[in-house]
């Protein structure tokens, strides 16, 4: 996907420097004892549900809401993220 917004900004220099963004689909609170008996096949719960949104993260700031979907035409089923909230980052992050 490389769908760029028309006005993103190009005379910044730092506007072609990538940044990696973390997709939080949920967390687990399992116990130590737990921990050490998972083994290949074992599933771990999480506090959300398949069709909660995900959250967007550059570092520990929070950029964006979306949810999972699979990217159009790709026969490998490769994950996106379609956008539905996204923060105001002309202030910056």
């Amino acid at each position: 996907m490389t769908d760029i917004p028309q006005d993103a900004p190009t005379g910044n220099p730092f506007s072609q420097v990538p940044i990696e963004i973390t997709i939080s689909v949920g967390k687990a609170r399992p116990l130590v004892r737990d921990m050490l008996r998972l083994q290949r096949d074992s599933v771990l719960p999480l506090d959300r549900r398949v069709d909660d949104p995900v959250e967007l993260y550059v570092g520990d700031k929070l950029i964006a809401r979306g949810e999972l979907t699979e990217v159009e035409g790709d026969p490998n089923g490769q994950l996106a993220v379609r956008l539905t909230e996204v923060a105001d980052l002309q202030n910056g992050l």
